[in-house]
């Protein structure tokens, strides 16, 4: 059966576009030369046939020329592509029209990226940051980010999103968000909710075509129930690749086609149910061919499996098979080979661990390749063997991951005499212990059961023997990110990270494979003796670069902030003829020392503790008391405050005495 999904093809505002071109065509040329700007959509069949009629495709270098024409008299109409054209071309395009009525263009842009045009002028600029989920390099994307009047950003997916997102410094900045047209709804979601996260009043354009909306549900729930998924469309339109993975996720045996040659005859297999879709650009006429083609495969399916059979090899020791599986138990598979024969496959003849059980890896009607080890005549039994195969299939992978120095993870399964075991795509690899990464008396068996990266660096094979190093993958990497954490520090950058060690001058905190240092003067607003009265090995610190050195490969960071000064706090709560209750912390023979806030301590002179003179500032106040005092004095370059509590304890009738006197 062959199954059409509902929306797939032309939506309207593709439609749209080819309705304008075929009104043209049926107009015929005559005199009049017809262009299209760029693609008018993404299907090259369509566009040669556009060719065919006279209607070529143009680059904005070849607007010049064009426009030189319609000045010298020609009658000259240019479409512009359903995709959109950047603002500065459109405005450049209608200005040439005003100018010369005879250069006329046609803005077939999708109604949708027109308003997503709006959008992007109108919520960008000063104060704003607008933010596009889509393909970078494709045109709608690259028309729409034209009109914005401010920073701006685009990302393929919800990944790249959060990762700027997390690092990104968006305080008191509005954060606009849309998504291309075609973008995949999954994506989006995700997208949506990552914003969210990170900005809690940001504004959320939801700009996806509502036949792409519906184009891509009918064809997740077409894929699902379908043997073969066949996704018709031009290999550079963003709408039919998300289409594609869409598909992919859910039926593997899914594939991307142009036209009905290229659907791939030699996969259709044992699929009874095959299902249609097709991206926007893709004319209903081609999704016909493709359907009537696949029909008359289907028609003719019963002929082609008898023809497969008779062909189908001769069984005998030795040979490469193929067989369905039928059944599955604990310790077998049993296969349909075809001419009254069942192949046996025993676990002792498979790569699979003990602990896994053979209904995980195998599915009924599984398609298996196996070698013949032992027939019967008797009963019809073969038996088989898929480890041999696996053996020489996994072997040749090895052999390419040597040549191509692929980076391959494997599994370590044991420490042996002078390095471990690793398999890599059920191949045992060797890994010595100076390869392993680990120094020379540790513990090999720490590493069984990891996963670890390595490059086979060593085949033999005669032998069938490999060597892998995990030492070099690891250097590499370590490499690798030193040279990104170089290119990207700046002054002012935060760094997340644990504290390694910690000296009497400060600690140093692992920034991304790089050391970096707080001194102890930059763990704390207060006079610390020690870091480790701040923090302690392995604790994480937000921490920012003050200064760095890439030539001695040197980093100072900071970690207390403005935000944490005791004397901004203070300045942010009291202000000079306050009261404040402060907490009485040393005592001297002058006078004694209060804490306003934590950090900032005030002066309380011998003169300003009570109403009458005192021999000693220890017979009035104590430290740890509690008490009152009027902040008379505040010394904003030394960061010094003067404290009085006679001022509060000063008797009202000596205040009231000048106004006795006056009235006297």
């Amino acid at each position: 059966m062959v199954t059409v999904s509902k929306h797939a093809g032309f939506c309207f505002g593709v439609r749209r576009a080819t309705d304008l071109a075929e009104q043209l065509i049926s107009e015929g040329n005559g005199d009049r030369i017809i262009r299209t700007f760029g693609k008018l959509i993404h299907n090259e069949e369509y566009l040669k046939y556009l060719s065919e009629n006279g209607i070529e495709r143009i680059e904005e270098k070849d607007i010049d020329s064009l426009y030189k024409k319609a000045l010298e008299g020609c009658d000259v109409t240019l479409m512009l592509r359903t995709h959109g054209v950047e603002r500065h071309l459109f405005e450049r395009l209608e200005a040439y029209h005003e100018k010369c009525p005879s250069f006329k263009v046609v803005d077939c842009a999708c109604p949708y990226v027109k308003k997503i045009h709006k959008i992007a002028y109108e919520n960008s600029g000063e104060g704003m940051i607008f933010i596009l989920i889509g393909q970078e390099d494709h045109p709608e994307v690259m028309s729409i980010v034209s009109y914005c009047q401010g920073d701006y950003r685009v990302f393929a997916d919800s990944k790249e999103l959060e990762n700027y997102l997390k690092t990104a410094e968006i305080s008191g900045i509005t954060v606009n968000m849309a998504a291309q047209t075609t973008q995949n709804l999954q994506e989006w979601k995700k997208s949506q909710e990552i914003i969210k996260k990170y900005c809690t009043n940001a504004k959320i354009f939801d700009t996806i075509c509502s036949v792409t909306e519906k184009r891509q549900t009918e064809a997740t729930e077409l894929c699902r129930g379908v043997d073969l998924m066949l996704v018709i469309g031009g290999k550079d339109s963003s709408n039919t690749s998300k289409l594609y993975s869409i598909c992919k996720n859910h039926c593997p045996n899914t594939f991307w086609i142009q036209t009905k040659d290229d659907i791939p005859f030699d996969k259709i297999g044992n699929s009874y149910n095959i299902g249609i879709t097709a991206g926007a650009s893709t004319p209903d006429s081609l999704i016909q061919e493709v359907k009537k083609s696949m029909s008359e495969i289907m028609e003719n399916f019963a002929e082609l499996l008898a023809e497969a059979e008779a062909e189908r090899v001769k069984i005998y020791k030795g040979a490469t098979v193929k067989g369905t599986v039928m059944s599955i138990s604990e310790t077998e598979i049993r296969l349909d080979l075809g001419a009254k024969s069942t192949g046996v496959i025993t676990r002792d003849n498979m790569n699979i661990d003990n602990a896994v059980k053979l209904s995980e890896v195998f599915k009924i009607g599984d398609e298996v390749e196996a070698k013949v080890e032992a027939t019967s005549d008797v009963d019809g039994i073969i038996t088989l063997s898929k480890k041999a195969i696996d053996d020489v299939k996994n072997w040749e992978k090895i052999v390419e991951y040597a040549e191509a120095q692929t980076v391959v993870e494997a599994k370590i399964v044991r420490a042996v005499k002078g390095g471990v075991v690793a398999v890599v795509d059920g191949a045992e690899i060797f890994v010595p212990a100076s390869m392993t990464g680990l120094g020379k008396d540790e513990d090999l068996s720490k590493l069984a059961g990891t996963v670890q990266k390595l490059k086979i660096v060593e085949i033999k094979d005669g032998r069938k023997k490999a060597i892998g190093s995990i030492k070099i993958v690891a250097r590499e990497e370590k490499k690798a990110a030193l040279e990104a954490f170089w290119a990207s520090i700046e002054e002012g950058k935060v760094y997340e990270g644990p504290v390694k060690s910690i000296t009497s001058y400060g600690v140093f905190v692992d920034i991304g494979g790089v050391d970096g240092l707080v001194h102890i003067t930059e763990l704390s607003w207060k006079r610390i003796k020690h870091p480790n009265e701040v923090c302690k090995v392995g604790d994480v610190l937000k921490v920012f670069v003050k200064s760095f050195d890439k030539e001695a490969k040197k980093v100072s960071l900071g970690y207390k902030t403005d935000d944490e000064n005791p004397w901004n706090i203070f300045k942010s709560k009291y202000a000079e003829g306050d009261v404040a209750q402060v907490k009485i912390v040393g005592v001297t023979s002058f006078g004694a020392f209060a804490e306003v806030v934590a950090g900032v301590d005030g002066l309380i002179h011998i003169s300003q503790i009570a109403d009458k003179k005192i021999d000693s500032v220890a017979n009035v106040l104590k430290v740890g008391d509690v008490v009152d005092a009027k902040i008379v004095g505040i010394d904003d370059e030394n960061h010094k405050v003067s404290l009085s509590i006679r001022v509060l304890l000063a008797p009202a009738e000596e205040e009231e005495a000048p106004a006795e006197e006056v009235a006297e």
